[in-house]
């Protein structure tokens, strides 16, 4: 089993919380990918600076997209696999804002506003929103 995945379902029954990343607490889309690093990987590669839930959609300042590319490796395509971080843009005019952990079978693991964690089907809908794949970086 892909640990990311195992860690991610761990998280599952997490209540929505913004700006946290505590498993069984509270936890936001970022929080969780956060803490499946956290657990797989080790210590965060840098500090997380507080942010608002429109991820600076005003300004159409790409900020998470940005900070995913820093730390995870950039995948050349929209073909998730199984522990793939995705990156969704929630509007078509706003930011990319939502994260999710790709769990197979056309499905992923996220924080979702009124929701907590949970394994949601990649639906159509979903799969529209899609915008940036990224693989979390080698064990070391």
């Amino acid at each position: 089993m892909n640990p990311y995945v195992t860690e991610a379902r761990r998280w599952i029954g997490t209540p929505y919380l913004h700006q946290a990343d505590t498993c069984g607490a509270g936890t936001d889309c970022l929080g969780l990918v956060r803490g499946v690093w956290r657990h797989v990987l080790g210590a965060e590669p840098e500090m997380v600076p507080p942010y608002t839930a429109d991820w600076s959609e005003p300004s159409g300042d790409e900020v998470l997209w940005r900070a995913a590319g820093r730390w995870l490796v950039p995948q050349p395509d929209l073909s998730p696999q199984t522990g793939d971080v995705l990156l969704f843009r929630m509007r078509a005019s706003g930011v990319a804002k939502h994260l999710g952990i790709f769990s197979g079978d056309a499905r992923f693991i996220h924080a979702y506003t009124g929701h907590g964690v949970i394994e949601s089907p990649l639906s159509t809908p979903w799969a529209r929103r899609l915008v940036a794949r990224f693989a979390f970086p080698e064990r070391t």
